[in-house]
């Protein structure tokens, strides 16, 4: 072993043997307010789709708005996917920093985009330049945290960071239901909503209003340091030494550390060729590959049903739009619930045990929807059910994926498998969305999570990495 080679496995022990988040909390923070941002812009289209279909599309009703929210989302879908594979390798040879800025810098231009279009062609393609941000992002962002993070706390870090996406998701729901929507008498809408025929733009603010959380995102950023563990890999020992002595004694200042292990880990290896190389030529990557792309391909079809097209379903069904909206709005309840659940209890059981138990939940929550017809307040019960189910594993197979794969190519692999399963998502709005107003109520709730159920049959066969050092899952 050269004395490289001993410095940047001591680095690494050092870093190992943290066994808590010790970044200062505004970092915490920075990561948060981009992940608020990246969630309000995907669920931000739930309730106020209907409203921009109206206002762009002639003849457009809220019953046959269903017709039309696909393809908007399929691009914006495969705009994610040409983000995660094209912008994310850089950030394995350019590193994670520097790629956090431009990707939120880019969703915010197409936020801004989103919000001065004047037809349903641009509208689209507003959404699928906003695409390539977000896939970027997210791929970056769940792998900055997961090296970060201490070996036995890295799903309940990334939950910790999920947390803001709930918070993004109810900002852009309840949003879409004061500016999208008329004003109903409650409970079946928001008395004080503000659409009507004086205000037929609410979605244009609300998509303004996304375009000011990047512009607050990307100023943050500029405080967050420069992931370590990328750092030694890239040989940038001095500077890696820097962030790691910063974050021992932040550690040290609240409980003492454990002592270094009389055998150092292994230097990470460079990969001098592009990142994809480092996992298609190796079988034991190819293979994690193509379980987890399956995995998040169905699962995503449930996933964004449910998250862009919620109240596209609900008025399918013959529910009214104001009434689809709240009950929408208040399903978000539980994807904060479960965000807080996750990030509590995410490191009691292996990552991929909680596909499954998301699957019940989420068939149960819609069970109980339509065994309720239309009682609202069952509809409201059932709708936090179910958002808490598709939600609650999210961050947990974020942090598998992640550990899935090895410093020199960690987000490239991430990219991989999260950005080509969101096609999942994509053909799940196009081909199941127009099924929805010939299915009973019930066959549309079990047919659409029952791909989330496939998608847990699927992580059964995956590796466990529950405390595991991250070099030790993927060397």
């Amino acid at each position: 072993m050269t004395a490289t080679d001993n410095t940047a496995g001591l680095l690494l022990a050092r870093l190992d043997r943290i066994p808590n988040w010790t970044l200062p909390r505004l970092y915490a923070l920075v990561i948060g307010i981009g992940f608020l941002f990246t969630f309000y812009d995907i669920f931000d289209i739930n309730v106020s789709f209907i409203q921009t279909c109206m206002a762009l599309v002639p003849g457009c009703t809220p019953a046959k708005s269903g017709a039309y929210i696909g393809l908007p989302v399929l691009l914006n879908l495969a705009g994610y996917v040409v983000g995660t594979l094209v912008l994310s390798p850089l950030a394995d040879r350019m590193g994670r920093r520097d790629l956090l800025l431009v990707t939120m810098i880019l969703t915010g231009i197409g936020s801004a985009l989103t919000a001065i279009v004047q037809s349903y062609g641009t509208f689209v393609a507003a959404r699928a330049f906003t695409g390539v941000g977000i896939g970027a992002d997210l791929a970056i962002v769940n792998t900055y945290i997961g090296e970060l993070a201490p070996a036995g706390g890295r799903a309940r870090y990334t939950s910790m960071i999920f947390i803001f996406s709930a918070l993004g998701a109810v900002a852009g729901i309840w949003l879409g239901l004061w500016l999208t929507t008329p004003p109903t008498p409650l409970p079946l809408g928001l008395p004080f909503a503000l659409a009507g025929k004086g205000f037929p733009d609410g979605w244009r603010v609300m998509y303004l209003i996304g375009a000011a959380l990047a512009l607050v995102g990307v100023l943050l950023r500029f405080q967050l340091p420069e992931s370590p563990r990328w750092l030694i890999a890239q040989g940038r020992l001095e500077e890696a030494g820097q962030v790691v002595a910063d974050m021992e004694a932040r550690a040290h200042a609240i409980f003492p550390l454990p002592p270094l292990p009389e055998r150092l880990p292994p230097a990470p290896r460079r990969e001098e060729a592009m990142p994809f190389s480092a996992i298609f030529r190796n079988a034991t990557y190819r293979n994690r590959t193509l379980l987890l792309t399956v995995m998040w391909f169905l699962a995503y079809i449930t996933v964004y049903s449910f998250a862009a097209g919620f109240t596209t379903l609900l008025a399918a069904l013959h529910y009214p739009p104001p009434e689809a909206g709240l009950i929408t709005a208040m399903g978000t309840f539980g994807f904060v619930l479960c965000a807080i659940v996750a990030y509590v209890w995410g490191e009691r059981m292996e990552r991929r045990r909680w596909t499954p138990l998301a699957a019940l939940i989420t068939l149960g929550g819609g069970v109980l929807i339509a065994l309720g017809g239309q009682t609202l307040w069952l509809s409201v019960i059932g709708a936090m059910i179910v958002f808490f189910g598709f939600n609650v594993w999210v961050p947990i197979a974020y942090a598998w994926s992640v550990e899935n794969y090895p410093t020199r190519a960690r987000t490239t692999g991430f990219a991989l498998v999260d950005g080509i399963g969101h096609l999942g998502g994509g053909v799940g709005m196009i081909a199941i969305a127009p099924l929805i107003p010939r299915l009973g109520v019930m066959a549309a709730f079990l047919l659409i999570g029952g791909f989330l159920a496939l998608a847990a049959l699927v992580a059964q066969f995956g590796i466990s990495t529950r405390a595991r050092r991250l070099d030790d899952i993927s060397p």
